[in-house]
């Protein structure tokens, strides 16, 4: 059996749940009888619906002990076989690699960003992925990176050989997609949102640059020429300088929270903004442009590691650590509509390049390569 780590999944970890969900029902809609699942099934932690049947083992520690476990696994090269039982393949979606004997396996690598923005993480996750993705890159017969620039990092930074990382880009879920007017006003109402506004989407962190978004916007909207800035997402880690300058914004009360959205929500969100900003430092792969993008949304966005790989030339891009550079890229995108559109067909043609099927295909013929078949 193909046995992959749904752990980021069952927990709901943002980027790296959804990678693993969208992965894994995309796998089994192509090999179904082929397929099994693994997770830490810490505080009774439920399975994924539509793939309850799929054979299933679990373990049940902290998400801490378990890493550590792990961690201490492999240093003592003891396998952890039993607790995969029947595993022809095992595939970690995330950055922890269970140490099997015996069997090939599978490392996921989304990014390195605790190496290039070591300040935006906190110490000691920081600390565990520098001591542990290094060793686990080495054990891992082969790995998948989510994009070049992941795939280039690694080469670079651990010295992986070029040939044993296959890239194998993600996609937006096929959800997103160009709303109805009638399903808009639906969404709005139910969040409370202006007819107009600029969307950010993503996890409240210093990585994701709101700060300076914040600036970028302030004069524009003291000035009437930017509508609302609307944030869905959760708060993070080290976002204090964020809330404490939004405190004091003489703009402050243009910034919206929608606090939790349901998914099913997330597409009329994206389809009503006005254009949506993801002035990122950095990013593995970046699924929130491509999101955006699906949904026929005008994005301007950073140029910096993945995202350029993302979005092509469908999205205005910039240098996303000059203020003034990210103010201009919004005063010409709310004010030029013809840019808007074409930055919308083109946002709709580019997305429909990359589809989870297409992801699930590539993965299963780097399966079928270590499985030797």
């Amino acid at each position: 059996m193909i046995t992959l780590d749904l752990s980021a999944a069952v927990h709901h970890r943002a980027g790296l749940g959804r990678y693993a969900e969208s992965l894994a029902r995309a796998l089994y809609a192509l090999a179904p009888a082929e397929l099994a699942c693994f997770y830490n099934a810490e505080r009774g932690i439920e399975p994924l619906a539509g793939l309850k049947q799929l054979p299933t083992s679990t373990v049940a520690l902290g998400y801490k002990p378990w890493r550590m476990l792990v961690w201490a696994g492999q240093l003592g090269r003891i396998p952890f076989n039993r607790l995969v039982p029947n595993a022809s393949l095992f595939h970690a979606t995330e950055h922890l690699l269970l140490p099997l004997s015996g069997i090939p396996t599978v490392l996921t690598v989304h990014d390195l960003i605790f190496r290039h923005l070591p300040e935006h993480h906190k110490r000691l996750n920081r600390w565990y992925l520098n001591a542990t993705l290094p060793l686990y890159c080495r054990r891992a017969s082969a790995i998948i990176a989510v994009s070049e620039a992941t795939r280039q990092d690694l080469i670079a930074s651990y010295g992986v050989a070029p040939e044993k990382v296959t890239v194998i880009l993600e996609a937006a879920d096929p959800q997103f997609k160009p709303q109805s007017s009638e399903r808009l006003a639906a969404v709005r109402a139910r969040y409370q949102l202006p007819e107009k506004y600029i969307l950010f989407v993503g996890t409240v962190e210093p990585r994701k640059n709101l700060l300076r978004l914040l600036r970028a916007w302030e004069p524009l909207r003291l000035a009437r020429e930017a509508p609302p800035l609307v944030i869905v997402g959760k708060r993070g880690w080290l976002a204090e300088d964020f809330y404490a300058a939004l405190e004091v914004s003489p703009a402050r009360e243009g910034v919206r929270f929608t606090g939790y959205v349901a998914d099913e929500d997330l597409p009329a969100l994206y389809s009503g903004a006005s254009l949506f900003a993801f002035p990122s430092l950095y990013e593995g792969f970046g699924l929130p442009p491509l999101e955006a993008m699906a949904c026929g949304t005008a994005v301007l966005c950073s140029n910096t590691s993945s995202l350029p790989e993302v979005v092509g030339d469908a999205a205005l891009t910039l240098d996303p650590t000059d203020v003034e550079a990210l103010r201009e890229g919004l005063r010409r995108l709310l004010a030029d509509a013809d840019l808007r559109d074409d930055l919308r067909e083109r946002g709709i043609q580019r997305a429909a390049g990359f589809s989870w099927e297409r992801a699930a295909a590539e993965t299963y013929q780097l399966y079928r390569r270590y499985l030797g078949q």
